[in-house]
């Protein structure tokens, strides 16, 4: 009997992504790859999910699945588990490969599949850098692109593969000859501790207009350079796909309270620049600089506070020129004694780093990421939306008195 482990890889990037499981496949005897097409998914509660499971050498088989609640998603977690539990059972499969359809995001499927009692062993992201601007810079909708994962989806192409990309701790990244320095920069500054394994094309079929890895999206003119970049050796996505995967924290590093957020850092054109303070942010100033705020990188994302809300953790997330701003709940700093046992230990961890003697772990902490970024203007801009000296010194009662022009994000 083998014992299955099951290795996730996704992506918008769908060159990249056929790329990685075919090198799955090929070099791990034995191996199959499930994949649940949910392009059918906006096409009411009749449409059908079209699953196919192959091999090294082919298809081996397809199916269907129903919509569940008129969700495609849903779907596939239904009838995800049952197939993976079924090659389990026989023992005699390795590695199962899942391979998400276009827009599923990895976190969602890495914990359903945890939560069964499966093996999950890797979470893969396949990239393609010259395709990372622009998926970054892409605020449409991804019902605009036929992307969608249910009628219901309102998610955009930047923010969803934003999710995909900074959620995987291995990526693997396509050996494109569009790509350059700057584009291999941007990857490695957007999710520095990523794995960053190199794969060839496989010379995969062409996708259809307007789907896949967004062939229409538009690619700068350039003379192709080859990175300094260290990158593993291609035998390591092997290696990867068994390495082993921790979904509780996964979800750790991706909370904006104890987020594993990038660091500061310049190199080939690319900047990242980590922008840290311990003032509250005055709500009508930061309110009107957001438009500015958002255009001035391909990528922020962070926590921060708000004088007129102050024990209240806000979540900074933005791409492609739109930001979601949302409430995470309670700063520790305003939980009494007793409620600290019941957080978890990482959040704990990461407050203390942030622990101020006076506004505990209440911080600014707000990382933005981009080719050409202007440093000096985008700090003196934030700078300009904290309180004061005069409106600090008015003190926490006064604070609290400020109009409230986020309350239209916050939905209150």
């Amino acid at each position: 009997m083998t014992q299955l482990s099951v290795a996730i890889v996704g992506g918008l990037h769908a060159d990249a992504r056929r790329a990685a499981v075919e090198a799955l496949l090929a070099g791990v005897p034995g191996s199959v790859a499930l994949h649940h097409d949910l392009s059918t998914a906006v096409d009411g509660p009749d449409a059908k999910v079209v699953r196919t499971v192959r091999d090294a050498a082919g298809l081996i088989s397809t199916g269907e699945t129903p919509l569940v609640n008129d969700c495609a998603c849903c779907a596939l977690r239904e009838d995800l588990v049952p197939e993976l539990e079924r090659f389990a059972d026989a023992g005699l499969t390795r590695l199962a490969v899942v391979e998400l359809w276009d827009s599923v995001e990895p976190k969602a499927m890495a914990e359903v599949v945890a939560a069964s009692g499966l093996r999950l062993t890797s979470v893969i992201t396949a990239v393609d850098p010259a395709l990372l601007l622009p998926c970054l810079g892409n605020g449409d909708d991804l019902a605009d692109r036929g992307l969608a994962a249910a009628s219901t989806d309102q998610r955009t192409v930047a923010d969803t593969f934003a999710r995909q990309l900074e959620y995987a701790p291995i990526l693997a990244v396509l050996d494109s000859a569009e790509a350059d320095d700057e584009d291999r920069a941007l990857l490695a500054q957007l999710h520095p501790t990523a794995q960053r394994v190199p794969i060839e094309s496989q010379g995969a079929p062409p996708v259809p207009e307007g789907r896949g890895e967004l062939r229409d999206q538009p690619r700068r003119t350039r003379t192709p350079q080859r990175t300094t970049t260290s990158m593993a050796h291609p035998g390591s996505l092997l290696t990867a796909a068994f390495a082993g995967f921790d979904v509780e924290a996964a979800a750790a590093a991706q909370h904006p309270a104890s987020a594993l957020l990038p660091t500061d850092a310049d190199e080939h054109g690319v900047t990242t620049l980590v922008w840290h303070r311990h003032r509250p942010f005055h709500p009508e100033r930061l309110y009107a600089a957001l438009e500015d705020l958002c255009c001035a990188a391909a990528r922020s994302r962070g926590r921060f506070w708000l004088a007129e809300r102050p024990d209240t953790l806000l979540h900074w997330d933005a791409a492609g020129g739109a930001l979601c701003v949302e409430s995470v709940g309670p700063w520790l700093a305003s939980l009494p004694d007793a409620a600290w046992d019941l957080v978890p230990p990482v959040r704990r961890a990461a407050a203390a780093l942030d622990w101020h003697p006076e506004h505990g772990d209440r911080c600014q902490h707000l990382v933005f990421t981009s080719p050409g970024l202007d440093r000096d203007g985008l700090e003196r801009l934030l700078e300009s939306c904290l309180l004061t000296d005069a409106e600090y010194a008015a003190g926490r009662a006064a604070w609290e008195r400020l109009p409230r022009p986020f309350d239209t994000f916050l939905e209150v």
